[in-house]
């Protein structure tokens, strides 16, 4: 019984211990007060190897949901709304949002950037 514990024990120690490891980098860009406010690297590997696959699965599943439950939402009048939640919303986080950006960063570059090439249309 001990030996089956030690591969779970140092798994769990071995978890601790990176995660751990990334907590000062965080602080460390949190004071920074983010010049720039762009994502870190730490931001972007979370987001290419944890985030993206969640949201990908997530936009899989919507659309399987929505896929089923369409005859009830053509008959409620709201199939829009449901494609809206269970697809595009998850979709676009999956495939347009940059890497490593929140929501907010993304909606404040994108706002940036139609700004700037408002300008040079000028």
């Amino acid at each position: 019984m001990k030996r089956a514990k030690r591969p779970v024990v140092a798994s769990v120690l071995a978890s601790t211990l990176v995660l751990g490891a990334m907590t000062p980098l965080a602080t460390h860009a949190r004071s920074m007060g983010d010049v720039d406010n762009r994502p870190g690297e730490v931001a972007m590997i979370g987001d290419a190897l944890i985030a993206r696959p969640i949201m990908a699965a997530s936009t899989a599943v919507g659309f399987v949901l929505y896929t089923v439950t369409l005859p009830v939402s053509l008959l409620g009048g709201n199939e829009d709304e449901a494609a809206e939640k269970l697809v595009k919303a998850p979709a676009r986080s999956t495939f347009l949002r940059c890497l490593g950006c929140t929501p907010a960063q993304h909606d404040q570059l994108m706002a940036e950037k139609k700004t700037k090439e408002a300008q040079e249309n000028k």
